[in-house]
């Protein structure tokens, strides 16, 4: 009971007094319980004891036995020394002995093989001279074989004298071997049947020589084979630009002819196809020479020719000992331009056409190879394509020249050509002399390509860039122009461009062509990229032509723009004309509202389906953009504005607002109308604001063209004045407190106090509030109020216009309340 103290025990053995009678029974209970602890205590303690005096002597007992183990070990140690000493006398005599076999063995071994390569070298001596090469290239692998035993023993005199022996005799048999293959070709092969049987078996013998004999033997071989093609085509007959296809026919005839003979060689020596390279070498040589020494610019078709056909003789060798790769997707490369417009059977012609004449090679570099890696084995990375037709890149200038040349007359004939009219039912509004141009280019770029794609196709493409300038300047004068001389500057014409609808289609084919000439120039540029050699493709760059194109394009939708505009200038000297200060009544829409009208139902439908929805969206922008604006200043050039002609004229205006609202559904493209719509409702809401304004009474004429037109100008305010038929005395105190508060209104601290509008008479201002300038919602009301009504007849009699306008279902008037 580790919690209990000893008062607590006693208090509960103990709790009340009848409880102490128990007192000396548990006395002599704990007495006992007391003694049996002690005992087992002292019992402890005495085992103790006994056990420390145990431990003591078995550690004793443990140190004597780790003391005798020690001393036997060094015992056996002793011994053991002992042993290996006597093992080594013992041995001392077999290891002589053994040494002493093993020498013995070396030196008959060396002896005997000694005995082989002398006999060897003196059979070999033999065969050598009786020019037993088949026997003598057995031979020479074993004597090899024996020698290089003794290289440990090179400097021995004996060991000196065979190698210098066998030297000699390998020198013999390499002069034998060359002595008896320099009679071959000769035509004594055909006089000594067997003569081919033993240059066969002297090949034997080459194999075993050093491989410098083989290169040395194949390449004295060579040379010799070629020596007859260099005199026959270094005289003055043959030496010509126009013989070069007898070279590759000479050499190929010599292959023919001589294919029996040359079976004797073994394929391992890649005799032909070392002699292919040594051709190709020596001829690019001369035609060099004969290029550079031409005393004239080259033939052009004498100059293709001889390329077309060093190029197909390149292939047929690429072909026959499988060096270098082709790039036969070229012409699908070049297939893929314009492949929205064109035509694919005049492409699928072409491209049979030249799909066998397509080359691809390396620059010239490639065939200045050292022979190391010229003449390795057929496959390991010799390129056959490009190692003679590459010395014709530098004088290929004259071919450019001549494709220049035809691509710009077959573009003046285009042109000229052209009817600039689309047939009926086709699939594009593009003209045809934009994608006939394509067309040529795609054909002279796969003649190019055929023969070149290096310098020379780059710069053919700087020709396609500046044939396709062309183009854009041709499509860009065809535009029509403005007036210009004395004439049209004194009739008011100068700059003005008069368009038919004929015009409009044209200009509409314009933008079509220059957006395929656009894409068409840039897929050009993609594919010439992929087909020339990889150090110009970073050149290639048709930005500036599609610039050019983009010039031409926004060029003709301005056109478009102006001409409407002139269209225009007739309707709008005839708003100028209406007698709008003598005006009586209020009509339906004016005149010179449905020419608007007309003018534009007659041009924008053509106008939609022509152009796409990208330049359409562009021409309405810059349509409303002008239209708007316009339409404002003309109020201004009116003479005098009554309250009746106001009053007609804000007709006309959202009349007019109307008509340029539904130019989109007029062209069935009504995609991205949305900002032309609310461009247009901005610019003309300020007409009608200005309209307002000339509407509104003299007293508050300078607050309510504060308020609606904020951005408004004294001068302007003055030709409002005049055009309510103020008098000059009578506009200078309007003017001077106009002036005086500036042209905008600006809020106050005060909040002023607004009279509803009634819709009968205008609100006139508070005389006492005359100080204070009033706020913009004061003057938008009333401004508001006059829209509604005006207690004038004139004004009655619009609203009772307008109402039974209301109930009409046709008629142009009835366009303003449609929802």
């Amino acid at each position: 009971m580790d919690k209990s103290s000893a008062l607590e025990y006693i208090n509960q053995m103990f709790p009340n007094e009848a409880s102490l009678s128990g007192v000396e029974p548990l006395m002599q209970k704990i007495q006992s319980e007391i003694r049996t602890v002690d005992a087992g205590i002292l019992a402890a303690v005495r085992q103790q004891s006994n056990s420390g005096t145990k431990a003591k002597e078995d550690l004793a007992a443990a140190t004597r036995a780790v003391e005798e183990l020690m001393y036997k070990i060094r015992e056996i140690k002793t011994k053991a020394v002992q042993s290996e000493t006597m093992v080594q006398e013992i041995c001392r005599d077999i290891k002589k002995l053994d040494f002493a076999k093993k020498h013995i063995t070396t030196t008959i071994t060396a002896l005997h093989r000694l005995t082989m390569l002398v006999s060897a070298v003196e059979q070999l001596q033999v065969m050598a001279s009786k020019r037993q090469y088949k026997e003598a290239a057995a031979q020479l692998e074993a004597v090899n074989q024996l020698c290089s035993h003794f290289e440990a023993y090179r400097d021995i005199p004996k060991i000196i004298e065979l190698r210098e022996k066998f030297k000699n005799i390998k020198q013999i048999l390499k002069s034998h071997v060359f002595s008896d293959f320099s009679s071959l070709g000769t035509g004594k092969e055909t006089e000594e049947t067997n003569l081919l049987q033993q240059l066969s078996d002297a090949c034997l013998v080459v194999d075993a020589l050093e491989p410098s004999v083989r290169e040395e033997l194949v390449n004295n071989f060579c040379n010799r084979e070629l020596t007859s093609y260099e005199q026959i085509f270094e005289g003055a007959e043959l030496a010509k630009l126009d013989k070069t296809e007898r070279r590759y026919a000479w050499i190929k005839r010599r292959m023919r002819s001589n294919e029996e003979i040359w079976k004797i060689f073994p394929s391992s020596w890649h005799v032909l196809y070392r002699l292919c390279i040594l051709f190709c070498k020596k001829t690019r040589k001369q035609l060099e020479d004969i290029l550079s020494n031409l005393k004239e610019k080259p033939d052009v078709g004498t100059l293709l020719l001889a390329l077309q056909r060093t190029l197909e003789f390149e292939d047929e060798l690429a072909e026959k000992f499988g060096g270098g790769t082709q790039n036969r997707e070229v012409g699908n490369e070049i297939e893929e331009i314009g492949r929205g417009a064109n035509s694919g059977s005049n492409a699928s012609d072409i491209r049979r056409k030249y799909e066998k004449k397509l080359a691809a090679h390396q620059g010239s570099n490639n065939g200045e190879n050292n022979g190391s890696k010229d003449l390795a084995v057929p496959g390991a990375g010799f390129n056959f394509r490009g190692i003679i037709s590459s010395c014709f890149e530098p004088h290929l200038r004259v071919y450019v020249e001549l494709e220049e040349k035809t691509l710009m007359e077959n573009l003046e004939k285009l042109v000229q050509e052209e009817t600039w009219d689309i047939e009926e039912g086709g699939q594009n509004s593009v003209l045809s002399s934009s994608m006939q141009l394509f067309l040529i280019i795609k054909r002279s770029l796969k003649r190019c390509s055929a023969l070149t794609k290096n310098q020379t196709l780059f710069n053919l493409f700087k020709v396609f860039q500046r044939i396709l300038k062309a183009y854009a300047t041709k499509l860009f004068v065809r535009l029509p122009k403005g007036g210009t001389g004395i004439v049209a500057a004194a009739t008011g014409m100068d700059g003005q461009i008069k368009t038919s609808d004929r015009d409009e289609r044209v200009i509409c084919y314009i933008v079509n062509s220059a957006e395929y000439c656009h894409k068409t120039a840039g897929e050009l540029a993609e594919s010439v990229s992929k087909i020339i050699d990889h150090q110009y493709a970073d050149g290639v760059d048709m930005s500036e032509v599609q610039d050019d194109f983009s010039a031409v394009i926004t060029k003709s939708l301005v056109t478009l723009v102006h001409g409407l505009e002139t269209k225009f200038d007739i309707e709008m000297a005839a708003m100028t004309r209406v007698p709008w200060g003598t005006l009586e009544s209020v009509g339906d829409q004016s005149e010179y509202v449905n020419a608007i009208n007309l003018i534009l139902t007659t041009s924008i439908p053509t106008l939609g389906s022509l152009l796409s929805p990208v330049y359409f969206q562009f021409f309405l922008d810059k349509l409303a953009s002008s239209l708007g604006p316009r339409f404002y200043s003309n109020i201004f050039k009116c003479k005098q504005i009554s309250e009746t002609g106001a009053q007609q004229m804000l007709l006309d205006t959202q009349a007019v607002k109307t008509i340029l609202l539904e130019i989109p559904s007029l062209g069935r493209q009504t995609s991205g109308a949305a900002g032309y719509s609310k461009f247009v409702s901005r610019e003309m809401s300020k007409a009608e604001a200005l309209l307002k304004v000339i509407l509104s009474p003299v007293d508050s004429v300078a607050d309510t063209y504060r308020a609606l037109l904020p951005e408004g100008t004294p001068m302007e305010f003055q030709r409002i004045l005049d055009l309510k038929g103020l008098k000059k005395a009578d506009q200078q105190s309007i003017l001077d407190d106009f002036n005086k508060h500036g042209p905008g209104i600006k809020q106050t601290q005060i909040t002023p106090t607004v009279v509803p509008a009634s819709p009968v008479a205008p609100v006139v201002p508070n005389p006492s509030a005359a100080g204070l300038m009033a706020s913009r919602e004061d003057v938008l009301t009333r401004a508001a109020a006059l829209g509604r009504g005006a207690a004038t007849t004139g004004f009655k009699r619009f609203l009772a216009l307008t109402e039974a306008a209301k109930d009409r279902k046709d008629g142009p008037f009835r366009k303003l309340f449609n929802p």
